[in-house]
């Protein structure tokens, strides 16, 4: 029976055993497909050929994120996030040595992705950067240390799924880092709410200060023009940022193209929405439908099937 990150981690018997490739893509597999979060890993327009391949980096992320913010203890979170960096570590040397040094299943699994797809060290690692700036930053003093924080939280994904598809020059990782940035800005403006139960704040404070609105006022979620007017500087600036990064789409293949720019396009739809409920994301989280989810699928393979044509 496969566990998921917190369990596995408290099971000596899982944690002890040495895993066989076979049981360690099965494991990957598993947890991509059946995490609580209920997220959709793999895209139906993704090739087959990289499924095994985008589990493997996933799972990589969850046991990231759950050691982050699972464990409900900031210091155990960092010892074993520490333990969690040195198992990539590990890996990547052994993969140098072309030993098969990794025991964990999620290494075991990953080893031969990254070596397949040429994929650094540097993505993985940034992740787990931002997972442990997660445990002792709550607050972010402007723009630019949001930025700084993306560059670890949220642009590695955008790498590391360029990466699993080819593409590996210095062009195409710019766009994708705007487009990451974006999304990551766009969930944090889609959930203050949330990330208020955490104790975390991700509008910058200098824009809160720049609108006469305080931070005491966010916990007591107090709705008003200054609020809104803190929200709409933010929502424009994830807009843009997304603007920019909408030119990838024409770069890559046809597929890909089509997965983008759906991201793109919802990040940008949840921006709107934010917009439509005047700016007040402390009453109501904005979130696109299934029928909404629909017709940005057919807007954007009419999208992209026009963009070929042209």
């Amino acid at each position: 029976m496969f566990l998921q990150p917190v369990q596995f981690l408290k099971s000596p018997e899982a944690m002890g055993r040495a895993w066989t490739p076979e049981e360690s893509l099965a494991y990957t597999r598993w947890l991509a497909t059946h995490h609580y979060e209920n997220f959709q890993v793999v895209s139906f327009l993704l090739p087959k050929r990289l499924h095994q391949d985008f589990y493997n980096v996933y799972s990589f992320c969850r046991w990231a994120d759950d050691l982050g913010d699972e464990l409900g203890d900031t210091q155990e979170s960092l010892k074993q996030l520490a333990w969690w960096r040195g198992e990539l570590h590990a890996m990547y040397a052994g993969a140098a040595e072309n030993k098969k040094v990794a025991r964990h299943p999620v290494y075991v699994a990953l080893q031969d992705t990254a070596a397949r797809h040429h994929l650094p060290i540097e993505p993985f690692d940034d992740l787990i950067t931002a997972f442990v700036q997660d445990q002792t930053v709550t607050r972010y003093r402007n723009f630019d240390e949001l930025f700084r924080y993306c560059k670890y939280s949220a642009n590695p994904v955008g790498r590391l799924v360029l990466g699993l598809c080819g593409y590996h020059d210095a062009a195409r990782y710019a766009l994708s880092d705007a487009t990451c940035t974006a999304l990551q800005l766009a969930n944090f403006w889609q959930d203050v709410t949330v990330d208020l139960k955490k104790d975390r704040v991700y509008l910058p404070l200098d824009v809160l200060e720049r609108h006469g609105y305080s931070v005491e006022e966010l916990f007591a979620h107090k709705f008003d023009p200054r609020f809104a007017g803190a929200m709409k500087e933010a929502v424009d600036v994830a807009r843009e940022l997304f603007l920019q990064g909408l030119p990838l789409a024409d770069q890559v293949d046809r597929r890909l193209a089509i997965d983008l720019d759906l991201f793109s396009r919802g990040g940008l739809k949840v921006l709107e929405k934010i917009e439509k409920q005047g700016y007040d994301v402390l009453r109501a989280r904005p979130a696109i439908s299934k029928t909404e989810r629909v017709g940005m699928l057919l807007a954007a393979v009419t999208r992209r099937a026009f963009s070929r044509a042209a």
